[in-house]
């Protein structure tokens, strides 16, 4: 309950108060599980929503959710005020607090996302329990996507530039380092549980812009920014890498403002134990770092678990405002926690710490604050006061009119937006290569089809001239078989001209040899006669 400028927050010999200008110096709740840690979150965070101080809380049960709805007078409230509180029923006002719903998961609420980029190398290899040579792989993976220009958003967008990294380990070899199959291998493996637990969803676009949670209602009041945890506590690792990315990115993004009158905005670490389990020193060094320094910067952060033993000292040292509800002590070791939380307050002469820490019912808690000079104060065993909105989860129709009140932000962040990025790029990069090797290889093919089609034309060519030759010389002896076969027969016309000639010849010496003959006979009788005249008449005489 809002008070001036603090926050009431239970009721012992005196109030205990939670002063707005001491609240970014850190807190803690804790106590066994049904002591009413849950009931003093949600007094403390209607406080700073009143005090229009925004806040972020995650609802692991499903009854934070009553903050959005009004409380109401029951006799043992009615009775509490009385007894207790010295409140008179009209002083009490029942208020639900303004209320946005969030879901890593995207089930019922505005969907969380952040990037690949900005969870970064540190906090995935710390959420995926990789070794520190596997570590060293992702941070070069990061490395080579951030000079290549390759965007992670996603995990295909990771899981692309793993394959990448390895497929190109020899070339990176000489600057980056080693980069063995058997690490990447590791990693991809390691990627498929943080897959199954939702990561699929909670890496993308568009990423959280925090500022959405700085806001404040019209009325003034902060916004009580609850995260749906209901399936994500049973997907620690995807809900301790949110926790520690929100928290890094706080340090990160917000300025210096010293020692401010209120708060900018609270968080409260829920299931605490969650982020600091198996942390290694490095992070665990980090998470102290950005709690001391963080505070400078208007931000508290309150943790809540079941014991302050969760926490690691250099984290709990940091936590100045504190109530310890109930623990169990049953085991040695219990015992030890139960007393080493007792040392951690201002003792009060009036009752010993540690057995009271035994004692305490549901609603009590020792209480130890901050005065106005940032001291602690005396440990006060006191009962808590009861919140003004509905201690159980919130109707089914006021949940209705809470999704319907943020449908801006989920115009804004309802639809995932996959744009181009690392993977994408490189399976361009692989399209292209493909493409390329694809024209290699048809103009290899068409190289050797020409090639083929060249010697089977020279073969065409030399067969055909082969051929040709063949008719040349067919054709050539052809014309030697006509030339001789029209010599022979010239031959043979000659012999048969000659012959003819010849037989002519003789016929013609024949008819000439009887021609002369009958000359030479006719001559001869001429001569015959001739001369017989001329004997006759010589010898007449």
């Amino acid at each position: 309950m809002l008070v001036g400028d603090k926050i009431w927050i239970a009721q012992g010999e005196k109030p205990c108060c939670l002063l707005l200008n001491q609240a970014n110096r850190h807190g803690l709740i804790a106590g066994a599980s049904g002591t009413g840690k849950t009931v003093t979150l949600k007094v403390i965070a209607e406080g700073f929503s009143r005090a229009g101080v925004p806040v972020f809380m995650a609802d692991v049960k499903g009854d934070v959710t009553g903050m959005a709805q009004a409380g109401e007078m029951t006799d043992f409230i009615r009775k509490r005020c009385q007894d207790t509180f010295n409140l008179k029923e009209d002083e009490v006002s029942f208020q639900g607090a303004p209320v946005r719903i969030w879901d890593m998961l995207g089930e019922k609420g505005i969907p969380v996302r952040v990037t690949v980029s900005d969870m970064g190398p540190v906090m995935l290899a710390r959420i995926l329990g990789l070794t520190q040579v596997q570590e060293g792989v992702l941070n070069i993976v990061f490395r080579v996507a951030d000079e290549n220009g390759l965007l992670l958003i996603d995990l295909k967008d990771l899981r692309a530039m793993l394959s990448y990294v390895s497929e190109h380990a020899k070339e990176l070899q000489t600057t980056y380092g080693n980069v063995s199959p058997q690490s990447v291998g590791a990693i991809q493996r390691a990627l498929i549980s943080v897959e199954d637990q939702g990561g699929n969803i909670f890496f993308g676009e568009p990423s959280l812009s925090l500022e959405d949670w700085f806001a404040c209602a019209p009325d003034g009041r902060g916004y009580v920014n609850i995260l749906n945890a209901a399936k994500l506590i049973q997907t620690p690792q995807i809900y301790a890498m949110f926790l520690l990315w929100m928290l890094s990115s706080l340090f990160d993004i917000l300025p210096e403002v010293g020692d401010p009158d209120k708060p900018k905005f609270v968080f409260f670490f829920d299931e605490a134990h969650l982020l600091f389990d198996d942390m290694p020193k490095e992070l665990v060094d980090r998470i102290v770092q950005v709690v001391k320094l963080v505070r400078s910067k208007g931000v508290g952060v309150y943790f809540i678990t079941q014991s302050p033993s969760d926490i690691p000292d250099e984290v709990l040292a940091q936590l100045s405002n504190r109530v310890q509800h109930g623990l169990r002590a049953y085991t040695p070791a219990e015992q030890k926690a139960v007393r080493a939380a007792a040392a951690s307050f201002r003792e009060n002469p009036a009752f010993d710490s540690a057995q009271a820490l035994q004692d305490l019912g549901t609603g009590e808690a020792l209480v130890s604050l901050l005065d106005e000079e940032g001291r602690p104060s005396v440990v006060e065993r006191a009962r808590v006061l009861f919140p003004q909105c509905r201690m159980t989860a919130a109707d089914a129709d006021v949940m209705d009119g809470v999704f319907s009140a943020q449908a801006d932000l989920m115009e804004k962040y309802g639809t995932a937006i996959d744009r181009e990025s690392a993977y994408e790029q490189i399976q361009g990069q692989r399209d292209v290569a493909a493409a390329n090797a694809q024209l290699a290889a048809e103009r290899a093919a068409f190289e050797k089809e020409k090639a083929e089609f060249e010697a089977k034309r020279q073969k065409e060519a030399e067969r055909a001239a082969k051929e040709q030759q063949k008719a040349q010389e067919k054709a050539e002896r052809e014309a030697e078989r006509e030339a001789a076969r029209a010599e022979a027969a010239a031959q043979k016309q000659a012999e048969r001209e000659a012959r003819e000639r010849e037989k002519a010849q003789q016929e013609v010496a024949k008819q000439v040899g009887r021609v002369a003959t009958s000359m030479i006979g006719s001559f001869g009788r001429e001569v015959t006669r001739q001369l017989a005249r001329g004997l006759m008449g010589s010898l007449k005489r």
